[in-house]
This record gives C-alpha cells, structure tokens and sequence, in this order.
C-alpha cells in the first residue's frame, strides 16, 4: 500500500474489510471509527460524509505508522509518520506530501529541521550529520543544497554559494582561531572511462587571498578587512 494515500474503501460489501464506528443518516462513515482493511492496514479516528477527516492514527501492514490530521481521506494538517525503517518526519502535510516546516530523522540519526515541498527539502533548512556533529545551514531546492549556505564544523566554518549539494563559485572558510580564508570552488566533471557509466564531478578549492576575521558591524564598514602577509596557500582547506 503505497504511503502517498489510501486504497480503503467505504463500501460494507467491499471486500477490503470490515467498520466499526458511528454514521450519518445518510449512512455514510460520520464521526470516531476504526477500519480493517483486508491487506492488515487499520485507520482509527475521525469520519466526515465517509472520508478520513480530523484526527486519525493510520497503521500500515509494513509497521508504518501515521498519526495527525486527515482533510478528505489525505494527510493534510499536522502529522508524524514512522517509517518502517525507523526514520520519522513530524511536521506540516498538505494532501498526503510533506510540505511546509517539518523535522525527519533519518535511520542513521542525521536530521533535516526546515522548510518543504511536494516531498522534497525545499526552502531554508538545517541538515545536521549524526556521526560527525557538522551541520548545513541554508537554501534548499527540490531536494538538494542550492545558493547561499553554510557548512558549520567543529573549529571551523564554509560560506558560499552550493549547487548540487556541493560548494560552488565564491566563498571563503571561517577559523576559530580568527582569520578567513578567501577563494573560490571549481565543479570540474571528470568524464567516464572505457566501460564506466556514468561521469563524476570533483570539486576543486582556489585560495585567493586570507584576511583578518570580518564582523558584521551596524553602521561601520568592516569590507576591508585586515590583510595579513602570510599567502594564500597557507591554512588551505584540503
């Protein structure tokens, strides 16, 4: 049974399993009920005029889980829906997508918490990676880092432009230890060899110059920034 929707149907003469709950005069699924559907999916919750409406709690044969809000037999409102991997989204629906502010977790323990769209990560979102604590902070479109962004580490940060999840173009690294380093990121596509099947791009770092550590300042002007003797080489990030 596919996740996006429901194949349940309101028909007592169906063979897709049996209802208990109340009903309209019209004899139509109307207020709290639980369905069995013959594939072992189960819905216990609200009805309205014989469609899934309100708050419901949708039990998958595979182990997933839905629970939240129900608008005409899709999910649509608030919900968290466990998936039978372990990963959980909890957030906004809009007609059986995620869509809106919402937080997954993934299986692994990383976390997106931002924005989305007709199922994809969209929008401004911060990506956090489990296993090492570093974190992306930024623009999202259909599903990848796109424009302005930042990769925050340990001791040290990147500020840039992304395009297909990678850096790209201008930017600069940020230390701890109070200097920036200036440069730029090259996406160079390697081309196949004999027998491969697809190309590989490779990201290419060009250090320009490195400055004292640039603060944002309300009414100064801080865009020069102190330069500092040592070259650009020196502190690249590999």
């Amino acid at each position: 049974m596919s996740y996006a929707g429901s194949d349940e149907l309101d028909d007592d003469r169906s063979i897709l399993g049996q209802y208990e709950g109340d009903r309209n005069e019209a004899g139509e699924r109307h207020g709290a009920g639980k369905a069995y559907l013959s594939n072992g999916d189960t819905y216990q919750g609200r009805y309205e005029q014989g469609s899934r409406h309100g708050q419901g709690t949708y039990r998958f044969a595979n182990a997933a889980r839905y629970v939240g809000d129900y608008y005409q037999n899709k999910k649509h409102g608030q919900g968290t829906f466990y998936y039978p991997d372990g990963s959980k989204y909890q957030g906004s629906w809009v007609e059986d997508l995620r869509q809106g502010h919402g937080v997954y977790t993934y299986r692994n323990g990383d976390t997106y918490d931002g924005e989305w769209l007709l199922h994809m990560r969209h929008g401004q979102g911060i990506y956090h990676y489990s296993e090492t604590g570093s974190m992306y902070k930024g623009s999202w479109a259909n599903g990848k880092m796109e424009s302005a962004g930042e990769y925050i580490h340990s001791n040290h940060r990147y500020e840039g432009n992304f395009f297909n999840n990678s850096p790209c173009g201008l930017g600069k690294y940020v230390f701890d230890t109070g200097c920036e380093q200036h440069g730029e990121y090259h996406q160079a596509e390697q081309v196949p060899d004999e027998g491969e099947l697809a190309s590989t791009t490779t990201l290419n770092w060009i250090p320009k110059y490195i400055t004292g550590l640039t603060l944002s300042t309300p009414g100064k002007d801080t865009s020069g920034g102190e330069k500092e003797s040592a070259s650009a080489e020196e502190g690249a990030e590999n």
